[in-house]
């Protein structure tokens, strides 16, 4: 059976992440439910897009733009609903650094070197754990962010880091909930955007 993978918002903003998932076998499933309707879906994903609230992670506002007030409480109530169930949640830009609020942690609010360039994504390399399955050393991703995870949230540990630094991926201690800064529902087919997906469609099987 098809696993469904819950992303809140409209289908006509997110076109890109229902191609990715598809294109590993799932189902996406859109929507405005935080409540418990979405109890039925398997997985959660939370896609790119504009800011946090600074207020969010105990800061002022210095650097954050296009925020997204009703998306953040939508997705953080989300993810306390299927972290609760232990069911499987994946982040992707934005969607990395609400997990790192969801748990605790805090936001750099500009970064700079990792914007996106006039033609499309910026890339560079990473470096990853050495206990980390998915990717090996010397992958190159594409970036276009402008703020990162700072400190990491509670039970939150960093599996990827760009040159610089910057936590490029993420993974709970405990529960099945993942993260990438970067963007793999644009790198295209094959790896390593959707040797992700596959990887996430089959947690917690």
């Amino acid at each position: 059976m098809r696993r469904t993978v819950y992303i809140w918002g409209d289908p006509e903003r997110f076109a890109n992440y229902r191609r990715w998932v598809e294109s590993a076998g799932g189902r996406a499933v859109f929507g405005k439910e935080t409540g418990r309707k979405t109890a039925r879906w398997d997985a959660l994903l939370l896609p790119g897009g504009g800011d946090l609230e600074p207020w969010r992670y105990g800061q002022e506002n210095r650097a954050s733009r296009n925020l997204e007030p009703e998306r953040d409480a939508a997705e953080l109530q989300l993810l306390q609903a299927f972290t609760a169930a232990g069911k499987p949640v994946l982040g992707v830009c934005r969607g990395l650094q609400t997990i790192n609020v969801f748990f605790g942690g805090t936001l750099a609010q500009d970064v700079p070197g990792h914007g996106a360039w006039e033609g499309g994504d910026r890339l560079h390399g990473v470096r990853a754990a050495s206990s980390h399955f998915l990717w090996e050393e010397g992958l190159a991703v594409n970036s276009a962010h402008h703020q990162a995870a700072d400190r990491l949230g509670g039970g939150l540990r960093a599996v990827q880091w760009a040159e610089d630094g910057v936590v490029e991926a993420l993974r709970h201690e405990r529960l099945p909930v993942w993260a990438v800064q970067w963007h793999p529902e644009r790198l295209g087919d094959p790896a390593p955007g959707r040797r992700l997906m596959e990887a996430f469609l089959d947690l917690g099987r």
